[in-house]
């Protein structure tokens, strides 16, 4: 029975280029997309640019053009990536667009209708020399937990707290460096706490992953605070029916960017909008998104359809970050790298798709671009293992038999194991289980691979005798190379063409893996992928690497901290001294990390179990999982401090630090001493 689906990526915001983080969800997105076409359903695609904020009209100003100049040339920049890596978007559209200013109002004026918007006047910083509200990120100052300087207005990346921007101590503006003042401003709520019993309802319904319908409890458990969904004047945005120089906040109008997106497509396709977004709507709505902003689409996004008449998400997927080479993007080591510069290198991007693919379980687990794995499996899966089932058949096809298939099967029960196996791995795409389908799919080329190395058709070639046998396993190999084609064909849609036009076929749906490949001519074979060079990759890392140094004179550093110690007092500036004594209280000693695991319920800390030797083991939470993956510290040596007092956490006892630097640059790096250091060493 076809299926009617409407999907949408989380949008991308336009002040930035596209990445090779976000490029995770747009080809898990994408491979979705094909792959229901394939099975015949009715699934549109929609996305759109995020083009609303202070952000936004800041850059702008910076550069000296207006807003709307810098998103159209971003929307430019984004299509060109998303096109360069095979994204298939049915609609790609702005937030910055007529359909979303009249949504988002309509469903604005919907919820005050329905009592859910409130008007309260609240203290704000503010920019004295800019004159402008500064929201969180633009506000900068001393952590008011832990002490750590230089944090956001929101959280402190250190500590792991999260707190009100009035609440920082010395903060400063990001925009003009001036000290914030607090000044009174009228802003509207939307009542998300009245939405509770609602949200409880659909958060277990099903809609969502196990794993984020338990993060969601956690949130009802610490309570739903109500929604601020106004900015005040300069903002570049939408003003709020009614409200004179209050403009709606991003993130109200940036979801509704997907019914805007939809609507746009609707009218120009002859489409009813709401025989898609209408409540009583069969069809289904599913949203690919980031874990990052699983609170806006879980909480905010379905009470804000509920409550205005509209239908709700059929499904959230949520999935995680993605680490390369087993850290976060550094721009410092080449790895922070744009969808663009990839490209620029001359490489591949169906080597990237499949191998995010290969990686990406449907759950919300981060996933590690190792570059080195990263060769190695596509030069064995793709090239040794798939392209190598051609290249050893197809050409005696067109040198002894005119480019014609044989006119059967001879080993029909290897084939019809190639053939069973498409529900499997149909239940595994359906599952975003790309992980376990192509593992399937490589299972079976294993397969084909030895049916040929045992049949040797070079062999067969030189026998006159075997002309018949030549003939008959070129065609089985073939019919196994498609079959293998249209099961990787979600993933590799531009390699899958290629093969479509040397088979001289149709493209392929789904239904054709029941189908046998007889008596049918081909054309020459050419070959269809190369290897990925080491060099290239070496290239394309060199060429993102940015100098991070601070000129004239490097900056000291600023934090040499207790991750998991919010609590104690914050390292003292570079620019006071202690005494020698103050020192010699400080135990130091080598520590091997060994195991790291994510801590249930923490967005910011890993739990690290340090050996040191004859000293035996400590239990540290450290605030360190932006920066690593928690299976990229098992083994490695760092430093503790040792005689730190033991500390209760919420999640446990933690019994020292380990140290970590930062500058400048961004991310966060743990002291790590040379091969040789054994663990239970002093450090002098």
């Amino acid at each position: 029975m076809s299926r009617q689906i409407l999907v949408t990526s989380a949008l991308p915001y336009a002040n930035g280029s596209i990445h090779l983080g976000h490029l995770v969800e747009y080809i898990q997105t994408d491979v979705w997309v094909r792959f229901q076409k394939m099975r015949g359903h009715d699934c549109r695609y929609m996305c759109a640019d995020d083009t609303h904020g202070t952000a936004i009209m800041l850059r702008a100003e910076k550069e000296g053009i207006t807003p709307e100049t810098l998103i159209g040339r971003v929307w430019d920049e984004h299509t060109r990536d998303f096109a360069g890596f095979h994204i298939g978007f049915d609609h790609y559209y702005s937030t910055h667009s007529d359909e979303n200013r009249a949504l988002a109002s309509k469903i604005y004026l919907a919820l005050k209708d329905a009592g859910l918007i409130e008007v309260k006047t609240i203290a704000q910083m503010y920019d004295p020399v800019k004159n402008l509200f500064l929201p969180d990120r633009f506000i900068k100052g001393e952590c008011p937990k832990c002490g750590a300087a230089d944090q956001y207005g929101d959280n402190c990346e250190v500590c792991g707290a999260t707190y009100s921007p009035t609440e920082l101590k010395n903060p400063v503006s990001a925009v003009s460096g001036a000290t914030p003042v607090h000044k009174d401003s009228e802003h509207y709520f939307f009542r998300l706490g009245d939405c509770e019993a609602f949200l409880r309802e659909w958060t277990k319904s099903g809609s969502l992953q196990d794993e984020a319908a338990n993060k969601m409890q956690e949130w009802f458990a610490s309570g739903l605070s109500n929604w601020d969904i106004s900015r005040d004047a300069p903002y570049f945005g939408f003003e709020i029916p009614g409200a004179p120089g209050k403009y709606f906040y991003v993130w109200l109008d940036a979801p509704v960017g997907y019914m805007a997106s939809f609507a746009k497509y609707a009218a120009d396709n002859g489409l009813d909008f709401d025989a898609w977004w209408g409540k009583d709507s069969r069809t289904e709505l599913v949203h690919f998104i980031g874990k990052d902003i699983l609170y806006f689409h879980a909480l905010f996004w379905p009470a804000m359809l509920k409550f205005s008449g509209h239908r709700l998400p059929t499904a959230v997927y949520a999935h995680g970050f993605l680490t390369v080479n087993g850290q976060k993007m550094s721009k410092s080591r080449g790895t922070f790298i744009t969808a663009a510069s990839y490209l620029e290198q001359g490489l591949n991007p169906e080597w990237l798709r499949y191998y995010y693919a290969a990686k990406l379980n449907g759950s919300m687990e981060d996933i590690d671009l190792n570059l080195d794995d990263f060769v190695a499996r596509v030069n064995s899966d793709l090239v040794g293992k798939f392209i190598n089932i051609a290249s050893r058949t197809a050409g005696f096809i067109h040198k002894k038999f005119d480019g014609k298939l044989a006119d059967g099967v001879a080993n029909i029960e290897l084939v019809g194991e190639f053939q069973a196996a498409a529900e499997s791995i149909a239940a595994h795409y359906e599952a975003r289980d790309y992980a376990k389908a192509l593992r399937e799919i490589m299972a079976l080329a294993d397969r084909a691979n030895q049916y040929v190395a045992d049949e040797k058709p070079w062999e067969l070639a030189k026998q006159d005798a075997a002309v018949y046998r030549l003939h008959e396993v070129c065609t089985v190999a073939l019919n196994l190379f498609r079959l293998l084609t249209l099961y990787l064909k979600p993933v590799l849609p531009k390699l899958a063409e290629q093969v479509e036009a040397f088979l001289a076929i149709e493209p392929l749906g789904w239904d054709d893996a029941q189908s046998l490949f007889i008596r049918h001519r081909i054309n020459e074979y050419s070959h269809l992928m190369t290897r990925i060079d080491p060099k290239a990759i070496e290239a394309m890392v060199d060429a993102n690497k940015q100098n991070l140094e601070p000129t004239p004179a490097p900056a000291p550093v600023r934090h040499a901290e207790a991750q998991a110690h919010a609590a104690q007092p914050a390292a003292a500036p570079v620019a006071e001294t202690i005494s020698i004594d103050d020192f010699a209280k400080i135990d130091l000693r080598i520590a091997r990390i060994a195991s790291a695991e994510h801590v249930e319920g923490a967005d910011k800390l890993l739990r690290l179990t340090l050996d040191l030797g004859e000293l035996g083991t400590r239990q540290v939470f450290a605030g360190i999982k932006s920066a690593y993956a928690p299976e990229a510290l098992v083994g490695r040596l760092t430093v503790m401090v040792a005689n730190l007092a033991p500390r209760k956490m919420k999640f446990g006892m933690s019994e020292g630090m380990v140290l970590a630097a930062s500058g400048d640059a961004p991310g966060l790096f743990i002291l790590s001493p040379d091969s040789g250091a054994q663990p239970g060493m002093k450090v002098k």
